[in-house]
């Protein structure tokens, strides 16, 4: 048999379209037309988002000395948001159109003026996407062609609404309409979800969805330290679920308005080289990244400017990913200073200093925040997964596999046990008591239906890394069985005993 690899660029209507057809995420309530911006996850596509958080947690806290974990509330008291700046400055950017009632971010609306031999003629927007500038240009030119007017089309400029002048707007066409003097001002739009605990439903109620988990490993820095034995440096993680009132939530998973955040807050003493640490946080989740599955070469770094960052911040580096729609961020990793802790002990009146025994005085630590999204991490495992190949039997038929060629790590199933024939109560027998083994340890999956051919492939598409055969050999002979590797496709005989070390060592 021989495969023929096609290394064409994958789209997100594939990726969406594999998830839905095999189980690994749905639209939410989709029964009632599905709420945007919400999703769920399908039988696959919870083990595997289980297997990512659980690599995570792993890697980050059991494997490590310096690292504790914390699981705090999803609602906390309001003052919180208050002290952290997201009461009065978690916010987007929000723009209108009056006309189709559509609602943008006005960072994600691009426009640019179209300039004929020195001269504006009009102006044309564009959504935020891979190929922003090109359709800019494409309607520049054919806003050119319908207006007849002669002479040299300048390069578009683009830039977001943000950037346009008050006089600019009213002449900035709408994406929705194409037509120009609908679009509002940008103005501040707090992307936090109010709710209220209790019975009443008055401002002393007002409560809030946690738009991070950071918060909660700083308002419980004292109690980690009084309790977990800590010293500089350690770190305190979570994994939880956070919530955000995205304007425009896009591109599936990648941006949503409720996900599931990965973060870790690294605290340092105060003298110690924070860019020496920053840097050596940002290489750990480089490789973490790779460890995973995901290729080197999807991956680069962007360091934010300096211009761009907050007050607080020393130094901000985001590990990039390229996406089918574009290279977008996929973990952020911040040197905060003493920020979030100082604000915090000043809005509650209680310190939050640590003793330092050499020096004998109190400060307050400073802190390396990698924080990723675990939904973001899944996407960039199946785009970079995904590959179709045209394969060519003994007798010479050519179809085309689907493959995910996932880490064994977080693959949904690990194994796959098939019985040759299923009307051999032999083989069904002895196919059931190694199911039943391998599940003691590890996600498995029993198929009995179908050509054999049929079912490597409906295990290929689901990226299971390996399939096991139980054929005559195994029950007449020495009792092996065939192992298929799900990206050589190869077959070699193995015993149990060799089955659970590759495991061992594979599924870590």
């Amino acid at each position: 048999m021989s495969t023929q690899s096609t290394p064409a660029e994958v789209s997100m209507e594939t990726i969406v379209a594999l998830c839905k057809r095999r189980g690994f995420i749905f639209q939410s309530s989709e029964i009632y037309g599905g709420l945007n911006g919400f999703f769920d996850y399908g039988p696959l596509g919870s083990e595997m988002k289980k297997n990512i958080r659980d690599c995570w947690w792993n890697d980050m806290v059991r494997r490590r000395d310096d690292i504790v974990g914390i699981e705090s509330s999803i609602i906390m008291h309001p003052k919180v948001w208050e002290a952290s700046g997201h009461i009065a400055g978690f916010t987007d950017p929000l723009v209108d159109c009056k006309a189709s009632k559509q609602r943008y971010r006005a960072d994600q609306l691009f426009f640019s003026p179209v300039v004929v031999d020195g001269k504006t003629v009009g102006y044309v927007s564009a959504l935020e996407g891979e190929n922003t500038a090109a359709e800019l240009q494409s309607a520049a030119e054919t806003l050119k062609r319908k207006k007849a007017i002669q002479g040299e089309l300048a390069p578009v400029q683009p830039k977001d609404l943000t950037e346009a002048q008050p006089d600019e707007i009213p002449l900035i066409p709408s994406p929705a309409t194409g037509e120009p003097g609908s679009l509002t001002p940008p103005r501040a739009f707090n992307m936090m979800f109010e709710t209220y605990v209790g019975a009443l439903r008055d401002a002393s109620a007002v409560a809030y969805l946690r738009p991070e988990t950071a918060q909660g490993m700083f308002v419980d820095f004292k109690n980690v330290v009084d309790t977990g034995r800590v010293k500089l440096p350690f770190g305190i993680a979570q994994v939880g679920k956070s919530f955000r009132n995205e304007i425009t939530p896009r591109n599936f998973i990648f941006r949503s308005r409720e996900f599931e955040q990965m973060e870790m807050e690294y605290f340092i003493h105060e003298d110690a080289d924070w860019a020496q640490c920053h840097k050596d946080w940002i290489e750990w989740c480089r490789q973490w990244l790779i460890s995973i599955g995901l290729p080197d070469s999807h991956l680069s770094l962007y360091d934010h400017p300096k211009a761009k960052l907050s007050f607080y911040s020393k130094g901000t580096t985001d590990i990039m990913f390229k996406y089918p729609f574009g290279v977008q961020e996929l973990w952020g990793i911040a040197a905060r200073g003493n920020y979030d802790l100082t604000q915090h002990a000043e809005a509650s009146g209680k310190p939050q200093e640590i003793f330092d025994e050499a020096t004998k005085k109190k400060f307050v630590p400073h802190v390396i925040e990698p924080a990723v999204g675990t939904d973001r991490i899944f996407l960039a495992a199946l785009c970079a997964a995904y590959a179709e190949e045209q394969v060519t039997d003994e007798k010479g038929n050519t179809e085309t596999r689907i493959v995910l060629r996932l880490s064994p790590r977080i693959a949904p199933v690990k194994v796959a046990v098939l019985p040759l024939l299923k009307n051999k109560e032999a083989l069904v027998g002895r196919a059931q008591e190694l199911y039943k083994k391998i599940k003691r340890k590890y996600t498995a999956f029993y198929d009995e239906s179908g050509a054999i051919g049929r079912r490597y492939r409906r295990q290929d598409e689901i990226g299971t890394p390996w399939c096991v055969t139980i054929d005559f050999d195994t029950i007449e002979k020495d009792g092996t069985f065939t192992l298929r590797d799900r990206d050589t496709m190869q077959q070699t005989r193995i015993t149990e005993a060799e089955l659970f070390a590759l495991l061992e060592e594979k599924v870590y």
